[in-house]
């Protein structure tokens, strides 16, 4: 997967060992465990098994997205595929004090140019919980859709389209 991906605004480098200090700080983050769920991710250590989990995961990517000035860590996007999916899923998560400044909006086109190029990955999904609100729009404005309600486990997913 492609690495050093540039924005007007960003940069997005997929994630290294060296990032564990900043997803510590996202997964603990009110929004990421409200709507994506709590990782038990409390530690150095714990956080480098969870980056060592998704990089020897040959269907998931994270991409670190910064701001070129100071090279800021500030979010994420994700593609990956679920096992309860047919295709890979785009997600996207940002520290809180980043939201709502379009980045997301910005590093997730981004990422949808390059992935969306490629046949194999089309059509590419996103998953989010009924009541991200946030997360239902940026979707909408990337130009996915609603395409089905599906239950995974006890949980009601939301499944859009490109």
């Amino acid at each position: 997967m492609q690495n050093n991906i540039l924005t007007d605004r960003l940069s997005l480098d997929l994630l290294t060992n060296e990032d564990y200090d900043f997803i510590s700080q996202l997964v603990n983050s009110k929004g990421w465990i409200k709507f994506i769920g709590d990782r038990n991710v409390h530690s150095k250590e714990q956080a480098l098994a969870y980056i060592n989990k998704i990089l020897t995961s040959p269907n998931i990517y994270y991409w670190v997205v910064r701001i070129k000035d100071g090279n800021v860590p500030i979010g994420i996007i994700s593609f990956l595929k679920r096992d309860y999916l047919e295709n890979f899923d785009i997600g996207f998560a940002f520290l809180p004090k980043f939201t709502g400044k379009g980045y997301a909006y910005e590093a997730a086109k981004k990422i949808l140019s390059i992935v969306g190029a490629n046949p194999e990955y089309y059509p590419i999904l996103a998953t989010t919980i009924p009541g991200n609100v946030s997360s239902i729009k940026l979707l909408l404005k990337l130009g996915l859709h609603f395409e089905k309600e599906l239950e995974v486990g006890k949980e009601k997913l939301h499944i859009y389209t490109n």
